[in-house]
C-alpha cells in the first residue's frame, strides 16, 4: 500500500510559527508534523510514501531525504503551482500505485492505517474516514446508509431547519487510481484548485460510483490554524493523541436518551419535538473534554409499534447531534434497539413473549458498543433515568448513576449513585480522581 501525503501547503495562517518553512514542518512535540505522519505509516507497515510538495519543498527534502532514517522509501513530486488536493494528486498520476491512501500534510492523527485500508470494500472508488466533531454546523458533512456507503454530501453552509448526522469528512482516504482516470485525461479542462471533498467525490457519487464511509473514534485533527495547532499540541502533551488509537481501550460514559439528555415524551413523532434538558449539552462536552467516549444507548420500541419509522428516528438522532453541536459537544456513537418489549418487530409472532438481547435491561447494545470502540469497562459508567438503565449497567458489569429528570417510577434497582440531572452525574463521575475507580 502506498501513502500519498499532500505536503505543499504554505501555511499562511501559521506564518508566525513557521517562518519560511512549509506548513507540514510545523513542530508538535519537538518534531515536524510530517515526521509524525511518516512514523505512523511505518508503524502500520506502510513504507512506500509519495510526498507532494510545493512551497518550501527544499526544506522537506533536506530534512527527510530518501526516508531511510525512518525505515521508509520516500518519493517526491513538486507541484509547480497550487492545484488543490485532488489537483496535486492528478499532477503526480504516473507515480501513483493502483490503490493508495491520501493524507493531508496539516493533519495530526493516530489511525490504524492498515485497518483503514483493509476496510476499503471491493468495487468502491474510494473510502473516506468519517468522524463526529464539535462544530457540525459549519462543517462539510457526509451522509451514509446502514452499510456505511456514502449517499450524499452536505457542504457548508447548511439550510435552516435541516438536521444532518454529525459525520465529518476527516480528509483521509483510500483511493482507486482507476477512478481518477477520466479526471486525469480532462486535467487541462478543470478549474483549479480542484478538491477531493468539494469536487471529485461528489461528482463520482453523482455518476454512480460507490464511495464507502469508514466511521471511527480514532484521533484525527486539523492543525492548520494557530488555535487548532495549540489544541493539537495540548492533546499531544496530555497523551490524548497517543490514547486515540483503537488499540488503546478508553473509558466511556453511556447515556440513556429520553429523560436524560432530552425531555422525556416516551417517544417522539418528529425532530421538532426534540429539546435538550438543561445541562445536557454541557455534560456531553465535559465528557468530550475528559477524553472519555460519550455513547448513547436507547430503547426505541416506537418503531415496532409503528409510531415512528427508522428514517424518522434517524432524523431525531440527527437533531440531537445538531443541538449538541451548537454547544460544541458531540456523541461518539448512538446505539438503539427498535424492538417492542413484548412483540419484537411488526410481523413477528405476537403470541410469543419476545426476548431481546439488546433491549435494556439486557446488555446487548453495551456489548456491541464496547467491542466496536474498544471500551475500557473497568472505568466506564452508565447514566440513565430508569431501572432498566441501572439493571443494564449491572448486567454488563459497570457502575451507574440514576438521574431524577425522567420518569423514574418505583425504584427497584440500586444504582451506585444518584444525581439531580445528567450534568451533576457527569461531574460526579469525572470527580472520581482515581481513573481506575
Amino acid at each position: 500500500m502506498q501513502l500519498v501525503i499532500i505536503a505543499g501547503g504554505k501555511g499562511t495562517r501559521l506564518k508566525e510559527r513557521l517562518g519560511h518553512l512549509p506548513k507540514p514542518m510545523v513542530k508538535i512535540g519537538g518534531k515536524p508534523l510530517l515526521e509524525h505522519q511518516i512514523v505512523l505509516a511505518r508503524e502500520h507497515g506502510i513504507t512506500e510514501i509519495l510526498l507532494l510538495t510545493g512551497y518550501g519543498a527544499r526544506h522537506i527534502e533536506h530534512y527527510f531525504g530518501d526516508g531511510s532514517r525512518w525505515g521508509v522509501h520516500l518519493q517526491y513530486h513538486l507541484e509547480c503551482k497550487p492545484l488543490g488536493t485532488a489537483g496535486a494528486v492528478l499532477d503526480a498520476f504516473d507515480k501513483l500505485q493502483a490503490r493508495f491512501i491520501v493524507m493531508y500534510g496539516d493533519t495530526m492523527l493516530n489511525v490504524d492505517l492498515r485497518r483503514f485500508a483493509e476496510a476499503h470494500p471491493s468495487g468502491a472508488s474510494a473510502t473516506l474516514f468519517l468522524h463526529p466533531n464539535d462544530h457540525p454546523q459549519d462543517s462539510d458533512l457526509v451522509e451514509v446508509n446502514d452499510a456505511n456507503d456514502v449517499v450524499a454530501f452536505h457542504p457548508y453552509p447548511h439550510p435552516p431547519d435541516r438536521y444532518f448526522a454529525n459525520l465529518v469528512n476527516a480528509a483521509l482516504y483510500v483511493v482507486e487510481k482507476d477512478s481518477l482516470i477520466s479526471w486525469y485525461h480532462g486535467r487541462d479542462t478543470h478549474t483549479y484548485p480542484l478538491d477531493f471533498g468539494k469536487h471529485v467525490f461528489p461528482a463520482l457519487l453523482e455518476n454512480g460510483s460507490r464511495l464507502h464511509g469508514y466511521v471511527s473514534r480514532e484521533y484525527i485533527k486539523d492543525a492548520g490554524t494557530p488555535a487548532r495547532l495549540d489544541r493539537v499540541i495540548a492533546h499531544y502533551e496530555s497523551g490524548r493523541i497517543q490514547n486515540g488509537s483503537l488499540s488503546t481501550s478508553l473509558p466511556a460514559i453511556f447515556l440513556d436518551r429520553d429523560g436524560t439528555l432530552n425531555d422525556d415524551k416516551g417517544w417522539l413523532h418528529s425532530p421538532d419535538q426534540m429539546h435538550l434538558l438543561p445541562g445536557a449539552a454541557e455534560a456531553v462536552r465535559a465528557i468530550n473534554e475528559s477524553g472519555r467516549l460519550a455513547v448513547v444507548i436507547t430503547n426505541q420500541p416506537v418503531i415496532a409499534r409503528g409510531e415512528c419509522t427508522e428514517e424518522g428516528l434517524k432524523l431525531i438522532h440527527n437533531k440531537l447531534e445538531w443541538l449538541l453541536g451548537e454547544w460544541n459537544a458531540y456523541l461518539d456513537g448512538i446505539y438503539f434497539c427498535p424492538h417492542h418489549p413484548d412483540k419484537g418487530f411488526p410481523g413477528e409472532r405476537e403470541e410469543l413473549k419476545f426476548v431481546c438481547s439488546c433491549r435494556k435491561p439486557a446488555p446487548g447494545l453495551l456489548e456491541v458498543a464496547a467491542k466496536e470502540m474498544n471500551i475500557d469497562l473497568r472505568r466506564s459508567w452508565m447514566i440513565g433515568d430508569r431501572d432498566a438503565d441501572v439493571q443494564a449497567a449491572a448486567n454488563f458489569g459497570i457502575r451507574s448513576v440514576l438521574v431524577r429528570t425522567g420518569r423514574m417510577g418505583p425504584q427497584k434497582c440500586n444504582p451506585d449513585a444518584t444525581a439531580e440531572n445528567v450534568l451533576n452525574a457527569v461531574h460526579f463521575i469525572l470527580n472520581q480522581h482515581d481513573l481506575q475507580s
